[in-house]
């Protein structure tokens, strides 16, 4: 048998990593999709377990998802019934999941609209970076439509949902954000859970929170506990100081999903301040 030409030992040498690089890219990022979104579809809570009720609201997006959504009115005669939470939850479970963190912020005396990401809960579709900052300016537009002014907006992230709350916030008039535990961005927080991949190279979601904020100008609140060992407290810690003033950090108790378990009272003071902070804002706006 003749040799192979040394031409084609070399083209053989080539050919090898590059057909086995893309597969390799291919296998990183459905792993890297199933990391970042756990969405379950069943319903784990309902209004009635927040205290209050709320109206059922299904908001259709530009391309053509339907999104399922709760609507919480404020308190009756409150003062701040003028102001909205507008929350994106984290990257787990689904809007039915989190009874108590509406409840928390309900006692401001604000309202509040909750939605599911695309693919999470009765919510159409798939999630994707692109497509959950699709889903959350879906649902500002319908705070828009039903008289909430953009100053009295105030945008809420828990974890992943930090990173959409982020982008609403660079990209619409908002009245303030808060970053509920969450992250400085993806490929960041990846490379801590795997120091042994090369997440920072290969990674194609971002969710680029700390790129965003030195140009928000609106008021900002970073809640996060020393104790959290999911997202650890440094990123925190670089959010806040990548933020402009107006700004605050809270410091929150227990571990990454049991703040209000661990202390109540931190959470609420939160979600106050960020309040407060909007209101102190939105004066001199009208003044």
């Amino acid at each position: 048998m003749r040799p192979l030409p040394d031409r084609v030992i070399k083209a053989r040498r080539w050919l090898v990593p590059l057909l086995v690089l893309p597969v390799i890219a291919l296998m990183f990022r459905a792993f890297e999709h199933s990391q970042v979104y756990h969405p379950t579809g069943d319903a784990e809570y309902s209004p009635e377990d927040v205290g209050r009720p709320a109206e059922e609201v299904w908001l259709q997006t530009p391309d053509a998802q339907r999104l399922h959504a709760w609507f919480f009115t404020g308190e009756k005669g409150s003062p701040r019934a003028r102001f909205v939470v507008l929350f994106c939850h984290g990257n787990g479970g689904n809007l039915t999941s989190r009874p108590g963190y509406y409840r928390a912020i309900l006692e401001t005396g604000v309202n509040l609209l909750t939605f599911d990401f695309r693919g999470y809960g009765r919510s159409q579709g798939t999630p994707g970076e692109a497509g959950t900052y699709t889903d959350a300016a879906t649902a500002y537009q319908w705070l828009r439509t039903h008289g909430f002014a953009p100053a009295h907006i105030l945008v809420w992230g828990e974890s992943l949902g930090g990173g959409i709350a982020s982008h609403v916030a660079a990209t619409e008039p908002v009245g303030g954000l808060m970053l509920q535990s969450t992250f400085t961005s993806i490929p960041d927080i990846g490379a801590e859970l795997f120091p042994w991949l090369p997440v920072k190279l290969l990674s194609t979601i971002k969710y680029n929170t700390l790129e965003r904020l030195p140009g928000l100008t609106c008021p900002v609140v970073v809640m996060h506990s020393r104790a959290d060992t999911t997202i650890r407290f440094s990123h925190a810690e670089r959010n806040f100081a990548a933020a402009r003033d107006p700004k605050a950090l809270i410091e929150l108790e227990g571990d990454h999903n049991d703040p209000l378990l661990a202390n109540r009272a931190a959470y609420v003071a939160g979600a106050e301040k960020l309040v407060q902070m909007a209101e102190t804002a939105s004066s001199r706006v009208t003044r």
